[in-house]
């Protein structure tokens, strides 16, 4: 599996939500409008085509980054999940 970062910036309250809302389904949300994809490119393309649905194009940026499959990740600073939470690499729809 490949994993990306995916950030947005909305000018539309009601799209931001609307895009938030679509990428919980498909990504983990680390910080504000920025969430780690993590699966296949078919799965990716899917979640790229329902927010390309919603996205204005001319108001709004969508940045899809790919990360290394083994390369070094650090956190510095407030952690993003409470002490004692894990993340496990699945969407947040996808557990249960």
């Amino acid at each position: 599996m490949k994993k990306y970062l995916i950030g947005y910036d909305i000018s539309n309250e009601k799209r931001l939500q609307r895009i938030y809302r679509k990428m919980l389904k498909y990504a983990t949300p680390i910080q504000y409008s920025v969430f780690i994809f993590e699966g296949s490119d078919t799965h990716l393309q899917k979640c790229i085509n329902d927010i390309l649905i919603i996205l204005h194009e001319k108001e709004d940026d969508l940045r899809i980054y790919p990360l290394p499959m083994r390369g070094l990740q650090w956190q510095i600073g407030k952690p993003t999940f409470p002490e004692g939470i894990i993340w496990t690499g699945l969407p947040s729809g996808f557990i249960g």
